[in-house]
């Protein structure tokens, strides 16, 4: 259970990043997709589906000892977090990802024979190649590598596949979906995705380093890491700002206030990119407190808080922006909204505040007491207090389990229009694209609308 945890988790963020970016890159094209690009669409989903299904099960006939041997790590369980998944799966997922980077180049590439300023275009193009060509870090080990070069290239994938490259496409591509909407030029847009982009892949990239302090790493590298490591704090403060921004925006125009919830997930996004990645995160990153605390539950109070809250509200923030704009007149339901933003975040919260982060924290104090092999025995975890703090969870996971609910039902009802659609106000100035039509407000629910191209313009 904890392997298909892991791998859901992984598999459904990349879906909804990956997906974000099939959304975009029509409008980035002025709202025209190239030819055949829906049978691609189509041959990437159910790719996405056989990889899902095959991988999840190779993994249970491997962890239930029922695949022989020899065919566990081509099919089966690799036998590493975050790569669980058998090397064939793993091919067949980079291919996907890869395939993916084809679909986006054919709609993107024209763009820059057109005229006009071509940095944020090129920065996003460069989040893309790099989504879609470092996944094969992954393929730079076997099964007899050593741990510690297997190691080295795992968290090529773990940390700047997934927490460098995604994080600067998610910039890049925000910055474009609120140029296109009129709201910010495409200088200040351009100006702000280049900073934080910078800074993302300052202390990132070095920063990878504070996860081999024990991999063999020497003295020198190591102080690189942790100092690098510390600095990623830095942009994520640049981030959150960045989504109160965003968020104010909302005051623009009238038609803004419909985006009111995909706003409130990238708020959302900022507040546990402070929270989990920045204050938890810092606090187990340093070698000395790293050297306590490694694999014991203060990681996974981190990890929870950086994956879900991280990346997991921004895919959800990406989900309801193309909704929005599939489902022009769409209304929000304010109370189902209601419930699952603040549900998800109080699950989120519950799970960590009174659970992983006590048991954590009981686990550091055995360790630097007794030993690191005392906090990790069975002794301690399956005692009285660790026990019930695990089930205490369960208040969370509850809590967490209906916002998910709720907030799947309302993009069930978006995409199926179980709800009546509401006409809104056709406002003056800028044609939005959550208006989805021309001018005079017509809506064409199979077509482009065109909304961005006018905004372009405008904003230009």
């Amino acid at each position: 259970m904890r392997t298909w945890h892991i791998q859901s988790a992984l598999f459904w963020i990349a879906t909804g990043f990956l997906a974000a970016g099939l959304f975009l890159a029509p409008i980035i094209n002025g709202g025209r997709d190239p030819k055949y690009q829906k049978l691609g669409v189509d041959i990437l989903f159910w790719a996405l589906v056989v990889v899902v299904v095959g991988s999840f099960v190779g993994n249970y006939l491997a962890i239930a000892q029922i695949m022989p041997a020899h065919l566990n790590f081509w099919l089966g369980h690799q036998g590493y977090e975050f790569v669980d998944l058998g090397r064939v799966w793993q091919i067949g997922k980079f291919t996907g990802v890869a395939f993916w980077l084809v679909l986006m180049l054919r709609a993107i590439l024209p763009v820059f024979k057109q005229e006009g300023d071509k940095n944020l275009l090129a920065l996003f193009s460069a989040s893309v190649v790099a989504i879609g060509l470092f996944y094969a870090a992954g393929f730079f080990y076997g099964e007899r590598t050593h741990i510690s070069v297997m190691e080295y290239w795992r968290w090529w994938i773990v940390h700047l596949w997934v927490e460098g490259f995604f994080e600067v496409f998610a910039t890049a591509a925000l910055a474009f979906i609120f140029h296109s909407m009129g709201l910010v030029s495409k200088r200040s847009a351009t100006v702000a995705s280049l900073a934080s982009a910078s800074l993302f892949l300052l202390g990132g990239v070095p920063g990878t380093f504070h996860h081999l302090y024990f991999s063999g790493t020497t003295t020198p590298v190591m102080a690189v890491g942790a100092t690098f490591s510390a600095l990623e704090v830095v942009p994520l403060i640049v981030l959150g700002h960045e989504a109160w921004e965003h968020y104010k925006l909302k005051e623009r125009s009238p038609w803004m206030a419909k985006l009111k919830w995909p706003l409130m997930f990238f708020v959302a996004v900022a507040f546990w990119n402070m929270l989990g990645a920045g204050v938890l995160g810092f606090s187990i990153n340093p070698p000395i407190s790293l050297y306590y605390v490694q694999g014991l539950n203060t990681t996974a109070t981190h990890a929870h808080a950086a994956l879900f809250g991280v990346y997991g509200f921004l895919a959800l923030g990406f989900t309801l922006l193309v909704l929005r704009y599939i489902r022009p007149t769409m209304q929000f339901d304010d109370k189902l909204m209601k419930t699952a933003f603040w549900w998800m975040n109080i699950g989120l919260a519950l799970m960590l505040f009174t659970s992983l982060l006590p048991v954590g924290l009981i686990q550091f104090y055995a360790s630097a007491s007794k030993g690191l092999w005392y906090a990790r025995s069975e002794a301690l975890l399956q005692s009285d207090v660790l026990v019930a703090l695990r089930w205490i969870r369960t208040i969370g996971d509850v809590v967490f389990i209906i916002g998910a609910f709720a907030v799947t039902w309302q993009v069930v009802k978006g995409v199926f229009g179980i709800d009546k659609d509401v006409s809104l106000p056709v406002t003056t100035g800028v044609t939005s694209p959550v208006l989805a039509g021309t001018e005079q407000g017509a809506i064409d629910n199979d077509s482009c609308c065109g909304g961005c191209t006018q905004a372009n313009e405008g904003a230009k």
